[in-house]
Protein backbone atom coordinates (compact mmCIF):
# COMPACT_ATOMS: atom_id res chain seq x y z
CA UNK A 1 0.00 0.00 0.00
CA UNK A 2 1.30 3.44 -0.46
CA UNK A 3 2.17 6.10 2.11
CA UNK A 4 -1.29 8.67 0.69
CA UNK A 5 -3.92 9.15 -0.88
CA UNK A 6 -6.56 6.26 -0.07
CA UNK A 7 -10.17 7.45 0.84
CA UNK A 8 -12.49 4.94 3.24
CA UNK A 9 -16.21 5.98 5.07
CA UNK A 10 -16.38 3.79 8.65
CA UNK A 11 -18.26 4.20 11.40
CA UNK A 12 -16.95 3.83 15.43
CA UNK A 13 -18.37 2.19 18.14
CA UNK A 14 -17.51 1.75 21.70
CA UNK A 15 -19.50 -0.89 24.23
CA UNK A 16 -21.71 0.61 25.88
CA UNK A 17 -24.70 1.45 23.41
CA UNK A 18 -28.73 1.72 23.56
CA UNK A 19 -30.36 -1.14 23.02
CA UNK A 20 -33.67 0.58 23.22
CA UNK A 21 -35.23 3.98 22.59
CA UNK A 22 -36.75 3.95 26.23
CA UNK A 23 -32.66 3.44 27.25
CA UNK A 24 -32.36 6.65 24.82
CA UNK A 25 -35.08 9.30 25.92
CA UNK A 26 -33.58 9.27 29.35
CA UNK A 27 -29.83 10.57 27.76
CA UNK A 28 -30.27 14.64 26.13
CA UNK A 29 -26.95 13.96 23.84
CA UNK A 30 -28.55 10.84 22.12
CA UNK A 31 -31.91 12.54 21.95
CA UNK A 32 -29.58 15.27 19.93
CA UNK A 33 -28.17 12.80 17.90
CA UNK A 34 -31.21 11.67 17.05
CA UNK A 35 -32.39 14.80 16.06
CA UNK A 36 -29.23 15.65 13.85
CA UNK A 37 -29.44 12.05 12.50
CA UNK A 38 -33.12 12.60 11.53
CA UNK A 39 -32.22 16.12 9.61
CA UNK A 40 -29.50 14.64 7.63
CA UNK A 41 -31.90 12.01 6.34
CA UNK A 42 -34.72 14.96 5.32
CA UNK A 43 -31.63 17.12 4.10
CA UNK A 44 -30.58 14.31 1.78
CA UNK A 45 -33.94 13.76 0.34
CA UNK A 46 -33.78 9.96 1.92
CA UNK A 47 -37.62 9.69 0.81
CA UNK A 48 -40.59 11.38 -0.19
CA UNK A 49 -43.92 11.40 1.77
CA UNK A 50 -47.08 9.94 0.04
CA UNK A 51 -50.22 9.45 0.88
CA UNK A 52 -51.31 6.30 1.79
CA UNK A 53 -53.91 3.77 0.12
CA UNK A 54 -55.57 0.22 1.15
CA UNK A 55 -52.81 -2.28 0.03
CA UNK A 56 -49.84 -0.36 0.40
CA UNK A 57 -46.97 -1.99 1.73
CA UNK A 58 -45.53 0.90 4.15
CA UNK A 59 -41.88 0.55 5.07
CA UNK A 60 -41.49 0.36 8.70
CA UNK A 61 -38.18 2.38 10.36
CA UNK A 62 -35.84 0.93 13.45
CA UNK A 63 -33.59 3.08 15.46
CA UNK A 64 -29.74 1.73 15.48
CA UNK A 65 -27.60 3.33 18.25
CA UNK A 66 -24.21 3.48 17.85
CA UNK A 67 -22.03 5.65 20.18
CA UNK A 68 -20.16 8.61 18.50
CA UNK A 69 -21.42 7.83 15.40
CA UNK A 70 -19.93 9.42 11.92
CA UNK A 71 -19.46 8.87 8.33
CA UNK A 72 -15.64 9.54 7.88
CA UNK A 73 -13.64 9.91 4.66
CA UNK A 74 -9.50 9.27 4.64
CA UNK A 75 -7.48 9.49 1.88
CA UNK A 76 -4.71 6.88 0.78
CA UNK A 77 -3.38 6.27 -2.86
CA UNK A 78 -1.82 3.72 -4.44
CA UNK A 79 1.82 3.80 -6.09
CA UNK A 80 2.36 0.07 -7.31
CA UNK A 81 0.21 -1.54 -9.83
CA UNK A 82 -0.35 -4.41 -6.45
CA UNK A 83 -3.28 -4.45 -3.66
CA UNK A 84 -5.82 -3.42 -5.86
CA UNK A 85 -8.42 -5.47 -5.07
CA UNK A 86 -11.75 -2.91 -5.91
CA UNK A 87 -14.73 -2.82 -7.96
CA UNK A 88 -13.38 -0.13 -10.64
CA UNK A 89 -13.24 2.74 -12.42
CA UNK A 90 -10.54 2.55 -15.26
CA UNK A 91 -8.70 3.79 -17.90
CA UNK A 92 -5.88 4.32 -20.00
CA UNK A 93 -4.27 7.48 -17.57
CA UNK A 94 -5.59 6.47 -13.73
CA UNK A 95 -7.80 3.96 -11.97
CA UNK A 96 -10.14 4.57 -9.47
CA UNK A 97 -11.80 1.50 -7.31
CA UNK A 98 -14.90 1.50 -4.41
CA UNK A 99 -15.67 -0.52 -2.14
CA UNK A 100 -19.38 0.04 -0.62
CA UNK A 101 -21.20 -1.22 1.79
CA UNK A 102 -24.32 0.64 3.03
CA UNK A 103 -22.96 4.00 4.05
CA UNK A 104 -19.89 3.13 4.69
CA UNK A 105 -16.96 3.22 1.52
CA UNK A 106 -14.03 2.49 1.03
CA UNK A 107 -11.95 4.06 -2.36
CA UNK A 108 -8.39 3.93 -3.80
CA UNK A 109 -7.06 5.76 -7.19
CA UNK A 110 -3.91 5.66 -8.79
CA UNK A 111 -3.84 9.45 -8.93
CA UNK A 112 -4.04 11.35 -5.67
CA UNK A 113 -5.99 14.72 -6.74
CA UNK A 114 -8.52 12.51 -8.76
CA UNK A 115 -8.56 10.88 -4.96
CA UNK A 116 -9.17 14.26 -3.90
CA UNK A 117 -12.35 14.97 -6.02
CA UNK A 118 -13.92 12.07 -5.60
CA UNK A 119 -13.73 13.13 -1.98
CA UNK A 120 -15.03 16.76 -2.72
CA UNK A 121 -18.20 15.81 -4.63
CA UNK A 122 -18.85 13.48 -1.64
CA UNK A 123 -18.77 16.20 0.44
CA UNK A 124 -20.68 18.43 -1.63
CA UNK A 125 -23.87 15.85 -1.68
CA UNK A 126 -23.38 14.29 1.97
CA UNK A 127 -22.36 15.17 5.51
CA UNK A 128 -18.99 13.35 5.98
CA UNK A 129 -15.12 13.99 7.65
CA UNK A 130 -12.20 13.70 6.72
CA UNK A 131 -10.65 11.61 9.26
CA UNK A 132 -6.75 10.78 7.62
CA UNK A 133 -5.59 7.65 7.06
CA UNK A 134 -8.08 4.39 7.13
CA UNK A 135 -7.23 2.56 10.59
CA UNK A 136 -10.84 0.74 11.21
CA UNK A 137 -13.49 -0.76 8.19
CA UNK A 138 -16.60 -2.88 8.93
CA UNK A 139 -15.07 -4.11 12.20
CA UNK A 140 -11.63 -4.60 10.31
CA UNK A 141 -8.59 -2.84 11.78
CA UNK A 142 -5.84 -2.19 9.20
CA UNK A 143 -2.52 -2.01 10.87
CA UNK A 144 0.25 -1.12 8.60
CA UNK A 145 3.81 -2.12 8.56
CA UNK A 146 6.81 -1.75 6.17
CA UNK A 147 5.59 -3.67 3.11
CA UNK A 148 1.91 -3.97 3.61
CA UNK A 149 -0.29 -4.31 6.02
CA UNK A 150 -2.05 -6.74 8.90
CA UNK A 151 -6.20 -7.28 8.67
CA UNK A 152 -7.19 -7.30 11.95
CA UNK A 153 -10.49 -8.28 13.96
CA UNK A 154 -8.81 -7.36 17.95
CA UNK A 155 -11.65 -5.32 19.17
CA UNK A 156 -14.16 -7.57 17.81
CA UNK A 157 -12.57 -10.78 19.43
CA UNK A 158 -12.61 -9.21 22.54
CA UNK A 159 -16.45 -8.74 22.10
CA UNK A 160 -17.37 -12.03 21.23
CA UNK A 161 -15.40 -13.24 24.61
CA UNK A 162 -17.41 -11.14 26.06
CA UNK A 163 -20.32 -11.80 25.29
CA UNK A 164 -19.52 -15.41 25.84
CA UNK A 165 -18.52 -15.63 29.48
CA UNK A 166 -14.94 -16.35 28.31
CA UNK A 167 -12.31 -13.71 28.86
CA UNK A 168 -10.05 -15.23 31.73
CA UNK A 169 -11.08 -18.81 29.86
CA UNK A 170 -7.82 -21.51 29.77
CA UNK A 171 -5.69 -21.34 26.42
CA UNK A 172 -5.73 -23.85 23.57
CA UNK A 173 -3.20 -24.23 20.65
CA UNK A 174 -5.65 -25.89 18.12
CA UNK A 175 -9.20 -24.78 17.79
CA UNK A 176 -10.17 -28.42 16.92
CA UNK A 177 -9.32 -31.70 18.98
CA UNK A 178 -7.47 -34.40 16.87
CA UNK A 179 -9.11 -36.86 19.35
CA UNK A 180 -13.17 -37.44 18.49
CA UNK A 181 -14.82 -38.62 21.51
CA UNK A 182 -17.57 -41.53 20.75
CA UNK A 183 -19.75 -41.09 23.83
CA UNK A 184 -20.51 -36.70 23.33
CA UNK A 185 -23.16 -35.35 25.87
CA UNK A 186 -26.05 -35.30 23.06
CA UNK A 187 -28.29 -33.22 25.90
CA UNK A 188 -29.90 -30.26 24.07
CA UNK A 189 -27.83 -27.02 25.08
CA UNK A 190 -30.02 -25.23 27.11
CA UNK A 191 -29.44 -21.24 25.47
CA UNK A 192 -29.72 -22.19 21.43
CA UNK A 193 -30.04 -18.67 21.07
CA UNK A 194 -26.83 -17.70 22.47
CA UNK A 195 -25.02 -20.37 20.49
CA UNK A 196 -26.31 -18.88 17.32
CA UNK A 197 -25.36 -15.72 18.43
CA UNK A 198 -22.01 -17.03 18.96
CA UNK A 199 -21.63 -19.01 16.18
CA UNK A 200 -22.45 -16.17 13.48
CA UNK A 201 -20.51 -13.93 15.09
CA UNK A 202 -17.50 -16.59 14.96
CA UNK A 203 -18.30 -16.50 11.15
CA UNK A 204 -17.78 -13.00 10.38
CA UNK A 205 -14.18 -13.70 11.91
CA UNK A 206 -13.39 -15.89 9.76
CA UNK A 207 -13.14 -12.77 7.22
CA UNK A 208 -9.29 -12.17 8.58
CA UNK A 209 -9.06 -15.37 10.03
CA UNK A 210 -9.00 -18.25 7.91
CA UNK A 211 -7.77 -20.29 10.19
CA UNK A 212 -10.62 -20.70 11.84
CA UNK A 213 -12.88 -22.01 8.82
CA UNK A 214 -13.09 -25.74 9.63
CA UNK A 215 -13.88 -25.08 13.17
CA UNK A 216 -16.38 -22.41 13.00
CA UNK A 217 -17.98 -24.87 9.94
CA UNK A 218 -18.52 -27.65 11.99
CA UNK A 219 -19.97 -25.16 14.96
CA UNK A 220 -22.64 -24.00 12.21
CA UNK A 221 -23.48 -27.81 11.53
CA UNK A 222 -25.14 -27.53 14.40
CA UNK A 223 -27.24 -24.70 14.53
CA UNK A 224 -30.54 -25.61 14.49
CA UNK A 225 -30.48 -28.04 17.69
CA UNK A 226 -26.62 -27.25 19.25
CA UNK A 227 -26.04 -29.76 22.16
CA UNK A 228 -24.26 -29.26 24.89
CA UNK A 229 -21.05 -31.32 23.55
CA UNK A 230 -21.76 -28.42 20.45
CA UNK A 231 -21.02 -26.01 23.12
CA UNK A 232 -18.18 -27.45 24.55
CA UNK A 233 -16.28 -27.68 20.76
CA UNK A 234 -17.57 -24.08 20.83
CA UNK A 235 -15.58 -23.17 23.54
CA UNK A 236 -12.67 -24.89 22.79
CA UNK A 237 -12.60 -22.12 19.66
CA UNK A 238 -12.82 -19.33 22.12
CA UNK A 239 -10.19 -20.41 24.35
CA UNK A 240 -8.15 -20.68 20.91
CA UNK A 241 -9.58 -17.54 19.67
CA UNK A 242 -8.31 -15.99 22.88
CA UNK A 243 -4.84 -17.28 23.10
CA UNK A 244 -4.43 -15.93 19.43
CA UNK A 245 -5.78 -12.40 20.16
CA UNK A 246 -3.10 -10.40 18.01
CA UNK A 247 -3.16 -12.73 14.97
CA UNK A 248 -4.96 -11.52 11.85
CA UNK A 249 -4.14 -11.81 7.85
CA UNK A 250 -1.04 -9.91 6.28
CA UNK A 251 -1.70 -8.57 3.39
CA UNK A 252 2.31 -7.92 1.13
CA UNK A 253 3.76 -6.84 -1.86
CA UNK A 254 4.29 -8.75 -4.30
CA UNK A 255 6.16 -8.75 -7.05
CA UNK A 256 3.32 -11.24 -9.37
CA UNK A 257 -0.27 -11.50 -10.06
CA UNK A 258 -0.35 -14.81 -11.20
CA UNK A 259 -3.31 -16.84 -9.73
CA UNK A 260 -2.98 -20.27 -7.53
CA UNK A 261 -5.02 -22.52 -5.33
CA UNK A 262 -5.02 -25.51 -3.52
CA UNK A 263 -7.37 -28.24 -2.93
CA UNK A 264 -8.53 -30.55 -0.69
CA UNK A 265 -11.34 -32.71 0.57
CA UNK A 266 -11.48 -35.11 3.39
CA UNK A 267 -13.14 -37.99 1.95
CA UNK A 268 -16.09 -39.49 4.22
CA UNK A 269 -14.56 -37.63 7.36
CA UNK A 270 -18.02 -36.89 8.63
CA UNK A 271 -19.34 -40.06 11.02
CA UNK A 272 -22.72 -38.73 11.22
CA UNK A 273 -23.58 -38.94 7.77
CA UNK A 274 -20.33 -39.61 5.96
CA UNK A 275 -20.56 -36.25 3.78
CA UNK A 276 -16.78 -35.06 2.83
CA UNK A 277 -15.57 -31.86 3.87
CA UNK A 278 -13.93 -29.42 0.75
CA UNK A 279 -11.61 -26.67 1.23
CA UNK A 280 -9.76 -24.61 -0.76
CA UNK A 281 -7.24 -21.44 -0.76
CA UNK A 282 -6.79 -19.45 -3.61
CA UNK A 283 -3.99 -17.02 -3.92
CA UNK A 284 -2.93 -13.85 -5.89
CA UNK A 285 0.50 -13.49 -5.74
CA UNK A 286 1.69 -14.15 -2.61
CA UNK A 287 -1.40 -12.63 -0.67
CA UNK A 288 -3.97 -15.44 0.10
CA UNK A 289 -7.61 -13.75 -1.24
CA UNK A 290 -10.48 -16.00 -1.18
CA UNK A 291 -11.26 -19.40 1.02
CA UNK A 292 -13.41 -22.24 1.63
CA UNK A 293 -14.52 -24.75 4.24
CA UNK A 294 -17.62 -26.09 3.41
CA UNK A 295 -19.74 -30.14 4.02
CA UNK A 296 -20.33 -31.51 0.39
CA UNK A 297 -24.06 -31.63 -0.39
CA UNK A 298 -24.16 -35.02 -1.61
CA UNK A 299 -22.37 -38.44 -0.47
CA UNK A 300 -19.00 -38.91 -2.40
CA UNK A 301 -18.49 -42.82 -3.07
CA UNK A 302 -14.89 -42.74 -3.49
CA UNK A 303 -11.99 -40.37 -2.81
CA UNK A 304 -11.22 -39.67 -6.54
CA UNK A 305 -15.28 -38.12 -6.37
CA UNK A 306 -14.85 -36.32 -3.17
CA UNK A 307 -11.56 -34.34 -4.74
CA UNK A 308 -12.88 -33.80 -7.65
CA UNK A 309 -16.68 -31.83 -6.43
CA UNK A 310 -13.56 -30.12 -4.35
CA UNK A 311 -12.06 -28.74 -7.84
CA UNK A 312 -14.81 -27.60 -9.60
CA UNK A 313 -15.42 -26.02 -6.36
CA UNK A 314 -12.51 -24.14 -6.32
CA UNK A 315 -12.07 -23.98 -10.76
CA UNK A 316 -15.76 -21.96 -10.15
CA UNK A 317 -13.90 -19.45 -7.45
CA UNK A 318 -11.04 -18.98 -9.63
CA UNK A 319 -12.80 -18.15 -12.74
CA UNK A 320 -14.50 -15.33 -11.26
CA UNK A 321 -11.44 -14.35 -9.71
CA UNK A 322 -9.86 -13.90 -12.95
CA UNK A 323 -12.94 -12.00 -14.21
CA UNK A 324 -12.74 -9.77 -11.66
CA UNK A 325 -8.34 -9.45 -12.13
CA UNK A 326 -9.86 -8.61 -15.73
CA UNK A 327 -12.24 -6.17 -15.64
CA UNK A 328 -10.00 -3.63 -13.18
CA UNK A 329 -7.16 -4.25 -15.48
CA UNK A 330 -4.71 -6.66 -14.01
CA UNK A 331 -5.31 -10.05 -16.03
CA UNK A 332 -2.67 -12.70 -14.27
CA UNK A 333 0.06 -13.09 -17.19
CA UNK A 334 -0.64 -16.89 -17.36
CA UNK A 335 -3.32 -19.65 -16.39
CA UNK A 336 -3.88 -20.43 -13.02
CA UNK A 337 -3.12 -23.21 -11.11
CA UNK A 338 -4.99 -25.53 -9.28
CA UNK A 339 -2.94 -28.29 -6.83
CA UNK A 340 -4.55 -31.27 -5.75
CA UNK A 341 -3.26 -34.29 -3.38
CA UNK A 342 -5.15 -36.71 -5.32
CA UNK A 343 -3.75 -38.41 -8.18
CA UNK A 344 -6.91 -40.13 -9.57
CA UNK A 345 -8.55 -36.57 -9.84
CA UNK A 346 -5.30 -35.30 -11.21
CA UNK A 347 -5.14 -37.43 -14.02
CA UNK A 348 -9.06 -37.11 -14.54
CA UNK A 349 -8.29 -33.73 -15.35
CA UNK A 350 -6.16 -34.18 -19.02
CA UNK A 351 -7.50 -37.76 -19.85
CA UNK A 352 -10.45 -37.51 -22.28
CA UNK A 353 -11.30 -41.19 -21.34
CA UNK A 354 -14.10 -41.47 -18.95
CA UNK A 355 -14.27 -45.03 -17.40
CA UNK A 356 -17.18 -46.38 -15.92
CA UNK A 357 -16.17 -46.12 -12.09
CA UNK A 358 -15.66 -42.33 -12.45
CA UNK A 359 -19.38 -41.67 -14.51
CA UNK A 360 -20.67 -40.45 -11.33
CA UNK A 361 -18.75 -37.38 -11.45
CA UNK A 362 -19.72 -36.58 -14.98
CA UNK A 363 -21.16 -33.42 -14.29
CA UNK A 364 -17.79 -31.78 -12.50
CA UNK A 365 -15.40 -33.97 -14.67
CA UNK A 366 -16.97 -31.83 -17.81
CA UNK A 367 -16.61 -28.38 -16.68
CA UNK A 368 -13.27 -28.87 -15.01
CA UNK A 369 -12.22 -30.91 -17.54
CA UNK A 370 -12.92 -27.63 -19.91
CA UNK A 371 -11.42 -25.49 -18.34
CA UNK A 372 -8.15 -27.48 -18.79
CA UNK A 373 -9.06 -27.90 -22.42
CA UNK A 374 -9.06 -24.24 -23.16
CA UNK A 375 -6.10 -23.54 -20.99
CA UNK A 376 -7.87 -21.29 -18.44
CA UNK A 377 -6.55 -23.64 -15.83
CA UNK A 378 -3.75 -25.76 -14.84
CA UNK A 379 -4.67 -29.02 -12.69
CA UNK A 380 -1.34 -30.12 -11.03
CA UNK A 381 -0.37 -33.04 -8.52
CA UNK A 382 1.24 -32.12 -4.64
CA UNK A 383 2.24 -34.56 -2.25
CA UNK A 384 -0.27 -34.35 0.66
CA UNK A 385 2.46 -32.97 3.38
CA UNK A 386 2.12 -29.81 1.03
CA UNK A 387 -1.05 -29.33 0.86
CA UNK A 388 -1.91 -25.98 2.24
CA UNK A 389 -6.13 -26.64 1.99
CA UNK A 390 -5.40 -29.23 4.38
CA UNK A 391 -6.15 -27.22 7.18
CA UNK A 392 -9.55 -26.95 5.58
CA UNK A 393 -10.71 -30.25 5.25
CA UNK A 394 -9.92 -31.89 8.87
CA UNK A 395 -8.56 -31.45 12.54
CA UNK A 396 -4.68 -31.22 12.99
CA UNK A 397 -2.37 -31.64 15.58
CA UNK A 398 -0.83 -28.45 16.89
CA UNK A 399 2.81 -28.47 14.72
CA UNK A 400 1.12 -29.22 11.52
CA UNK A 401 -1.54 -26.64 12.35
CA UNK A 402 0.43 -23.92 13.19
CA UNK A 403 2.83 -24.63 10.07
CA UNK A 404 0.08 -24.28 7.49
CA UNK A 405 -1.55 -21.27 9.38
CA UNK A 406 1.65 -19.30 8.57
CA UNK A 407 1.29 -20.68 5.12
CA UNK A 408 -1.92 -18.62 5.19
CA UNK A 409 -0.89 -15.48 6.11
CA UNK A 410 -2.09 -15.67 9.01
CA UNK A 411 0.25 -13.55 11.89
CA UNK A 412 1.03 -11.01 14.17
CA UNK A 413 1.83 -7.89 13.09
CA UNK A 414 5.89 -7.32 12.89
CA UNK A 415 7.21 -5.47 15.71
Amino acid sequence: MGPKDHVALFTTADDLEPTCYSQVVRHPEWREAMDVEFNALLQNHTWRLVPYTPGMNVVGCKWVFRLRQCICVSRLATRTKRNRIMCAFCNVLFMLYFLVYVDDILVMGSDSQRVSGIVAKLVAEFKIRDMGAPSFFLGIETVPFSDGVLLSQRRYIQDILKRAGMVDCKLVSTPVSVVRSDDADTTPYADPTHYRSIAGALQYLTVTRPDLSYAVNRLCQHMQSPTTADWSLMKRVLRYVKGTLGLGLSIRRSLSTAVHAFSDSDWAGNPDDRKSTSGFAVYVGTNLVSWSCRKQRTVARSSTEAEYNALADVSAEVTWLVSLLKEIGFPPASAPTLWCDNLGATYLCSNPVFHARTKHVEIDYHFVRDKVAKKEIQVHFISTKDQLADVFTKALPSTRFSFLRGKLNVAAAPS
